[in-house]
């Protein structure tokens, strides 16, 4: 693969924002036409203190073995589960890879993150038809090389070839030339983007706000 026909506009593509929220869009053509998070941002993928997807009768069967009441679930779903609720030792992800050797909750709540980070990659490209470009961001997806290696292990099926080097290094491009999906790793500006939509909302347009970084 050549530096120009990188440089070209990818049809499919997958953004994976795994940090302390985490949820992945497919994106065609540069719109998005598929995403992990549903009604709440709880839905979807594991997250560092979120559930991610549970099955609906879940809370009535808690609300009737446990007396567990709607506030309390609540609570359980968006700020014990997750990473956290899974290792009961932390939800930093950090911490989770230093431990994991010899802390089997820990290797069991990264696997996890893992497995299903895998699993949403192989629904979305299936929902595209196909994948040209994979993208990490957020602080897991931009810091944790282990964990790319991780989700990525298993899906050359869909051309995903990852460098060893490059992901170590956390390069721009962590695939290799060979690879027929591009993978990439691109630092996240919320705060940006949140400022850009709003002065677009408010018909401001974009105006001098620019990357400060």
């Amino acid at each position: 693969m050549t530096a120009e026909s990188r440089m070209k506009p990818a049809k499919s593509s997958i953004l994976a924002h795994l940090g302390n929220g985490a949820s992945m869009a497919a994106v065609r053509d540069g719109k998005s036409i598929d995403t992990s998070m549903s009604f709440t941002p709880t839905s979807g993928l594991v997250m560092t203190t979120r559930s991610g997807d549970l099955a609906p009768s879940l809370a009535p069967y808690l609300a009737r073995t446990e007396q567990m009441t709607t506030k309390q679930f609540y609570e359980m779903v968006n700020h014990k589960s997750g990473l956290l609720g899974v290792s009961e030792i932390s939800s930093d992800m950090r911490d989770l890879l230093t431990q994991e050797a010899h802390e089997s909750q820990a290797a069991e709540a990264v696997a996890l993150f893992c497995y299903q980070a895998k699993k949403w990659i192989g629904s979305l490209a299936a929902a595209l038809g196909g994948l040209d470009t994979l993208v990490f961001a957020g602080g897991i997806g931009e810091n944790a090389p282990r964990v790319r290696a991780r989700i990525c292990d298993g899906l050359s099926f869909l051309g995903i070839d990852l460098s060893e080097p490059r992901n170590a290094k956390t390069a721009g491009v962590i695939s290799t030339d060979e690879s027929r999906a591009t993978v990439r790793v691109i630092r996240t500006d919320e705060d940006l983007m949140i400022a850009r939509s709003v002065r677009g909302i408010l018909g401001l347009g974009n105006g001098n706000l620019c990357q400060s970084k």
